[in-house]
Formats: C-alpha cells, structure tokens, sequence
C-alpha cells in the first residue's frame, strides 16, 4: 500500500502525516511537496518525498505513481479561478496515473453555503466523480482557529466578549481532530465512494465561548451584543453552514473532538 499526501507541508498535511505515522509504516507514506528542500524533514522519518506542485502538472504524474490512496488537500490559493485550474490538474494526472482511490478535501455541508469556494469544491467533487476513480469526500468543518479573530485576549481584559447580533452556533473542530479522521481513513476499514462530513457532533455558541474565556482565565466574560462591530469574520460567518452537524468524525477518530476550552488554549495569552 502507498498511501500519498498532497500539501504535505502544511499545517493540516503535516498533522496527518503524523497522525498516520501511528497507524501505517512510514515507507508506506508519500509526502507530496512544492519544495523538495522543505520537505527534507520527512526523510528523517523514512517517508519518501516527491515533488508536486498544482501548477506544474509535469510533476504530478510521477508524484502520484503507484498510490494505492491519494490524499488530495485543496489548494490554498486564495484566487478561486487558479484553484479550480489546478484541482482539474490533480485529478487528471490522478487518473492518468491509474491511483485506485482519490480521497479529497472538501466543505462540510457545502450544498447550504453561499460563498464561491464552495461552488469551487462541489465543482471538484463532481469532476473526481466524472474521472470515474474511486473517491472519498472528506468534507472538513470550518477549524476552530477562526476564533483568533474575535480578539478573545481584549474580550478578557475588558469583561466582554463583543459580537455581532445573530442567532450563532458552530460545529468546528480543531485541525488535529480532522488529522485523526482523515488518518483513520486513509489506514482503516474500506471507505471508497464515500462522503463524511467532518463536524463536531454537538455545537457550541458564543455564550459558550464567553464561559470557557472566563474558565480559562479566571475572571467573568460576558456577551455583549453589539450591531454596530466592524469584524469581516462575521460577514464570512453568515454566508455558510456553521450550524449543521454530523457524528462522522467522532465515529471515524473513536471517541468525542478536542473540547471547547481546550480548542481556544492557542489563542489566548495566559
């Protein structure tokens, strides 16, 4: 079995490889990297490193020969036009290459979202499906980190947690917690012509977040509403499925997500 990973370089690429390592042997991984100089790391842990770069497709075919899994993570282009260019890449040179199951990264829920990357991503679910390859949609929430935004080491000093008006709640989950379903998948069970929806299974609010800020810190935050915020996030935040969930993710990893109060540790200072 080889089992070769895209984008292997970056955070979420990173974090399945070593979540993988504690499943599969590590001649069993191919990292997939834009520069090879930067993925030299991956030696030291006998995983083999090929070049892959979206917008070469050259490289692809040799980077994707003889996987028996392919892990496509979509591209972090932020021009959606380049994106859908280079995703028709990987899936041509995936199928050229005869991989016998594409596995990609997708949007929870994306059928219920308003925002162009997910037209993006349905668009690259149904090409995978035209390709006419076995597949699997691992369709990722929206990560926790987006909290970083909400400026939660002001909302401690001041006592409150501002947001704008709305009914809020959200299914993210951490990165490492999609690493280890995505790890799961790639070295567990058989999961071809598959579509998961990596959520949390319950989801949180603001109030919530405003209880774990005070937990964590020791002084009372609370919630103030206030309709006159200037924060992008939560323009981005009303324009896609932050609410719907799934047990997908607690099925695949065995057991409930990374909590609340312990998600929101990396973005506070204590």
């Amino acid at each position: 079995m080889s089992i070769v990973i895209t984008g292997a370089n970056g955070k979420l690429g990173s974090l399945i490889i070593e979540r993988l390592l504690q499943k599969v042997a590590a001649d069993q991984i191919v990292a997939c990297v834009r520069d090879l100089e930067k993925g030299k790391h991956f030696h030291e842990y006998g995983i083999e490193v090929r070049l892959c770069d979206y917008d070469k497709p050259d490289t692809l075919e040799q980077a994707f020969a003889g996987a028996s899994k392919l892990l496509f993570i979509a591209s972090s282009n932020q021009d959606d036009t380049i994106r859908l260019r280079q995703h028709a890449h990987v899936i041509e040179a995936a199928k050229k290459s005869k991989v016998e199951q594409l596995l990609f990264t997708s949007f929870a829920f994306l059928e219920q979202d308003s925002i162009s990357t997910s037209h993006l991503y349905m668009a690259t679910e149904h090409a995978i499906l035209t390709a006419g390859m076995p597949y699997t949609f691992l369709r990722n929430s929206l990560y926790t980190d987006f909290v970083g935004v909400l400026g939660l080491d002001a909302a401690i000093a001041a006592g409150e947690l501002r947001i704008a008006p709305g009914d809020w709640s959200f299914n993210t989950v951490t990165r490492d917690d999609l690493a280890r379903g995505i790890a799961a998948v790639l070295s567990e069970g058989d999961h071809r012509n598959k579509i998961y929806e990596l959520t949390a299974s319950r989801p949180w609010t603001f109030d919530d977040l405003a209880a774990a800020l005070s937990d964590l810190s020791g002084k009372s935050v609370v919630l103030q509403e206030d309709a006159g915020i200037q924060n992008w996030i939560f323009g981005f935040l009303r324009k896609i499925n932050t609410s719907s969930t799934s047990t997908d993710l607690e099925r695949l990893i065995g057991g409930p997500v990374t909590p609340l109060k312990e998600s929101i540790k990396p973005f506070i200072a204590l």
